[in-house]
């Protein structure tokens, strides 16, 4: 049998990827009692995993105890788009000189299945593959303050961004990724 922290810790890196990948809406209510079945596991797990996200801004915790994913209000929406201009440009030109060609391989397979999954209408793999993407990127310069405050925010506005996903899938999307790529290889 796994240990509670093993436990806890799998529940709360599979939430956070729901959410990063937007498969809650904003508002949604998540049932401990569903996520504990759903893992096998306990309440005790869970709840530790809840707190976390919690903490992270990324679930609410109501007083009466329920949970549920922020609603997303124009004024929160403002926030997180502007966490994420003032924190993505600064941390990809901090990882940039750390790119190396190991790294833009798995970006350049990052973007092939992101596009593949867009292509195909898989908007759960499309996100994953996005979030992947640009983290890759993150993370190449090991920054211990950008890399977890831009995870935080991306936990909550996954849910926000999976919704404009939806509503784009009869737009024609410019690739900023392609671009991104190309101003890699360029130095």
């Amino acid at each position: 049998m796994r240990d509670l922290a093993t436990q806890q810790q799998q529940v709360y890196q599979t939430l956070r990827e729901q959410l990063i990948a937007g498969r809650f809406k904003p508002g949604t209510a998540v049932s401990l009692r569903g996520i504990a079945s759903s893992f096998a596991v306990g309440l005790m797990p869970v709840r530790e995993a809840i707190n976390r996200l919690a903490g992270e801004r990324a679930l609410e915790v109501r007083r009466n105890g329920r949970v549920s994913v922020p609603d997303l209000t124009q004024p929160r929406f403002e926030e997180l788009m502007q966490a994420r201009l003032q924190l993505e440009p600064p941390c990809a030109r901090w990882a940039l000189p750390f790119v190396d060609a190991e790294c833009l391989a798995r970006m350049e397979a990052f973007d092939a299945t992101m596009n593949s999954s867009y292509g195909s209408g898989n908007a759960d793999a499309y996100m994953l593959e996005n979030y992947r993407f640009h983290f890759e990127l993150y993370r190449a310069g090991g920054s211990q303050v950008f890399v977890p405050l831009l995870e935080s925010v991306w936990m909550q506005f996954g849910p926000f961004m999976r919704s404009v996903y939806d509503m784009s899938e009869t737009t024609a999307i410019v690739d900023k990724h392609k671009m991104a790529l190309e101003a890699i290889r360029r130095h």
